[in-house]
């Protein structure tokens, strides 16, 4: 009787000074998991959201619910998710822009790095270089070579100043060894009719909105920037491979956490970040908004993040972009 007690007193102290992680991690989840988005419903980020959460959920047992905060750069809803309690029940929508607001902006209510724990790569999308078609420019080291001839006058469109496509540009005139003018527009749009109307003679943005145009022949892909062709322009090489050999700038997305959420949500997380990557009807339907579906682990997520955040900050140091 004595042994049965004294048994039973060892496990009930082991329970106790158990590790809050292991707590966490059999209990959780026990109710709805809020994924907060920078971005307003219906474009990539949101859509991406909404599929992956969607499969999540159904691993986790527990609704994954949007939440839309767009605006500011995405301080918004960073602010939001790096005051939320670290239990794994708030996740934010983290990104290549995450990286350039932290380089960006004087002051934050957050720090990027420091604030948040990422949980897992989701997705990569390409930037590409395009020129008209009826231009002078018909590769990659046809525009390079024009530009070192005619220092300066040499004009390349992008969204606006601080965006990530605005910054692969500045980017690009370092790795290219040029002397060449980032012109900012409103967005996308703009810069589209700025290249046919031939106000500029290049632009550098994300493919998804232009591929239409590419694909409808109205813009002339001259390369990606990214490490590895395109998965829906098999034909256009890299820069890197048109010789443009520093050059590998692209755009991701992810999934993180507040700061010090227990290591074992982080992980349950993570798991199910994964599974629904791998499933085939989400790939589907994220290749179908030209994104490549990108599972990984929580500190390749952070080596994209950190790594972005040391990057642009260069970049906008370099190009004696403003800090706002």
């Amino acid at each position: 009787m004595k042994r049965q007690f004294l048994l039973a007193s060892a496990f009930a102290c082991a329970a106790i000074m158990a590790p809050a992680s292991l707590w966490a991690q059999a209990g959780f989840p026990s109710k709805p998991v809020r994924l907060v988005v920078p971005n307003a419903p219906g474009g990539a980020a949101d859509l991406t959201a909404r599929t992956v959460g969607e499969k999540m959920a159904k691993g986790l047992g527990q609704p994954v619910v949007i939440d839309n905060r767009p605006g500011a750069g995405g301080v918004v809803a960073g602010q939001a998710v790096a005051n939320a309690a670290p239990d794994g029940y708030t996740m934010l929508l983290i990104s290549s822009g995450t990286a350039v607001s932290e380089a960006l902006f004087k002051s934050l209510p957050f720090d990027a790095a420091k604030d948040f724990t990422p949980v897992a790569p989701l997705a990569s999308f390409d930037l590409v270089i395009v020129s008209s078609p009826t231009g002078e420019f018909k590769s990659l080291a046809d525009m390079v070579a024009w530009a070192k001839a005619n220092p300066g006058k040499l004009n390349i469109g992008t969204p606006a100043i601080g965006t990530t496509q605005n910054l692969a540009a500045e980017l690009f005139k370092t790795a290219a060894g040029i002397d060449a003018q980032v012109v900012p527009f409103k967005g996308t749009p703009d810069v589209i009719t700025a290249i046919r109307g031939g106000q500029i003679q290049a632009g550098l943005d994300i493919l998804s909105p232009l591929l239409s145009q590419i694909q409808g022949k109205a813009l002339l892909p001259l390369a990606v920037t990214g490490a590895k062709r395109s998965r829906v322009l098999p034909d256009v090489p890299t820069a890197q491979e048109a010789g443009v050999k520093n050059l590998n700038a692209a755009s991701w997305n992810g999934l993180a956490v507040p700061a010090k959420t227990p290591q074992a949500v982080v992980d349950r997380l993570n798991k199910e970040v994964n599974d629904a990557l791998r499933d085939p009807e989400v790939r589907k339907k994220l290749e179908a908004l030209n994104l490549d579906p990108n599972p990984g682990t929580p500190a390749e997520a952070a080596a994209l993040l950190n790594g972005d955040i040391k990057r642009w900050g260069e970049v906008i140091t370099r190009a004696k972009i403003e800090r706002q």
